[in-house]
């Protein structure tokens, strides 16, 4: 497994990570989606449904997580908040250890981590690739979910580091402002510059 680079992709809400994520693989870049793993272990018979039912009553259902349900009961609640951590941390733990050993013969392996910094989750990477793009066109990007709002939004950015901060912690910023044909040939190049460093 010599010579293998694990690279950490994120990006604050909105900045296009997972229109990213989707070019790498479309490179032949193996992904692995923390958040996905997350939806996968939480949804319709999802392998942490008896755990979390159990420690939170009433939660789950033949979808899966009532991710509602689920959120009023841990939101703003830290022991909760840590308790629910405690079941889904360790499960997705376990899964990303499976796709590196899946992909153990790839030259690069990329992380989609979209709360990197904030959870601390770059130890062991041998480089952080941040998605960003203008504040206007991330707030517009954002503000066009449904359900979204102004206050929502602002709320979500407060709890994110700032995307300047990110930039500057980064070994590659990805620009997803410019046009897609621009930003694949951006992921495009850092791909290459990655499987030939050695």
């Amino acid at each position: 497994m010599s010579g293998q680079k694990i690279v950490g992709l994120t990006g604050s809400i909105g900045m296009g990570k997972s229109t990213v994520a989707g070019m790498l693989r479309d490179l032949g870049v193996p992904v692995f989606d923390a958040d996905a793993a997350v939806h996968e272990l939480q949804g319709p018979d999802g392998a942490l449904l008896p755990d979390i039912e159990a420690a939170f009553p009433g939660t789950t259902g033949p979808e899966g997580v009532d991710r509602q349900k689920l959120g009023a009961a841990v939101f703003g609640h830290t022991a909760e908040l840590a308790r629910l951590e405690g079941i889904v941390h360790p499960a997705v733990a376990d899964m990303r250890r499976a796709f590196l050993r899946e992909n153990a013969d790839a030259p690069l392996i990329v992380f989609d981590i979209p709360l990197l910094y904030e959870k601390g989750g770059h130890e062991g990477l041998d480089a952080v690739a941040v998605v960003s793009a203008p504040a206007q066109a991330q707030r517009e990007r954002v503000l066009a979910r449904p359900g979204m709002t102004v206050e929502k939004f602002e709320r979500i950015l407060a709890l994110q580091v700032p995307d300047a901060e990110k930039r500057a912690r980064a070994d590659f910023v990805i620009d997803t402002g410019a046009s897609l044909e621009e930003t694949r040939h951006q992921v495009a190049g850092i791909v290459k510059a990655l499987e030939r460093a050695e």
